[in-house]
């Protein structure tokens, strides 16, 4: 038997503390379009709605790395086996289907209770043959699905807002590497409290992990959103990984 614990709810209201940043204000369950500023020639429908969840509305931090990812990474993305974490109601991911030319459909992943949001917005979008849905409890085994599909980019955008799930997060990321040791996660969150930095911390000890350009940066930073690359730490290190983890170092202690 695993001995690991199961996912716990992710009630954002749950453990907050005084230094707290402001959630996204609550919407009116409804549909809303969005282009990432004309990088989708079609916007993408997003059914929001957040009685399920407050994974069931548009965070920034999935804006920012949608964007990113449709602005520099196409071309590569076309040819990749793509997983979302923490997809809520699919927004990455479903950019993603949109803007790119995928061989191989992608899988938005969440806890039960948005699996249905999930997949109303595929239907949505009429992306069926490009996006699939599962459940993945962080910190439990993967599910078939994501073992069978062997992810090389992970998308999780705003996976970082409830502390006790940090270490959940954290083994389901270790447990992706094993999966696929060349795979590299595409990670944009607000920092909301100073506890979410000690994330990204523990991470920079188990990955390599790198503060990536985007031209938006002196922007979305002033909100306190970040981007990093997560990639599997290799035995030793190589010289290049070595000089990318010192520099990802010094500018996580000078955000922290």
């Amino acid at each position: 038997m695993d001995s690991r614990s199961s996912s716990p709810d992710l009630d954002p209201v749950a453990g907050i503390t005084e230094d707290l940043v402001s959630l996204p204000a609550s919407k009116v369950a409804g549909d809303t379009s969005i282009d990432f500023e004309g990088l989708l020639a079609q916007p993408i429908k997003l059914r929001e709605d957040v009685r399920t969840g407050c994974g069931g509305q548009t965070w920034p931090a999935g804006m920012v790395l949608g964007k990113h990812m449709l602005r520099y990474h196409r071309d590569r993305l076309s040819t990749a086996r793509i997983l979302e974490l923490g997809a809520g109601g699919g927004l990455v991911g479903l950019a993603v289907a949109a803007g790119c030319d995928l061989q191989a459909p992608l899988i938005l992943t969440d806890q039960d209770v948005m699996l249905e949001l999930m997949r109303h917005n595929i239907q949505l979008n009429r992306l069926e043959s490009k996006a699939t849905a599962s459940i993945l409890d962080w910190g439990e085994p993967l599910p078939e699905a994501v073992v069978a599909h062997k992810p090389d980019v992970i998308l999780a955008a705003e996976c970082v807002y409830f502390e006790p799930a940090f270490p959940l997060l954290m083994q389901t990321l270790k447990d992706l590497f094993e999966l696929n040791e060349h795979a590299v996660v595409y990670f944009c969150f607000k920092k909301r409290r100073r506890a979410d930095m000690q994330f990204v911390k523990a991470a920079k000890k188990a990955f390599v992990v790198e503060e990536i350009f985007d031209e938006d940066r002196p922007v979305f930073q002033r909100e306190s959103l970040f981007l990093f690359t997560f990639r599997k730490r290799t035995s030793g290190g190589t010289t290049s990984s070595k000089k990318r983890a010192t520099a990802a170092n010094q500018e996580i202690q000078i955000m922290s």
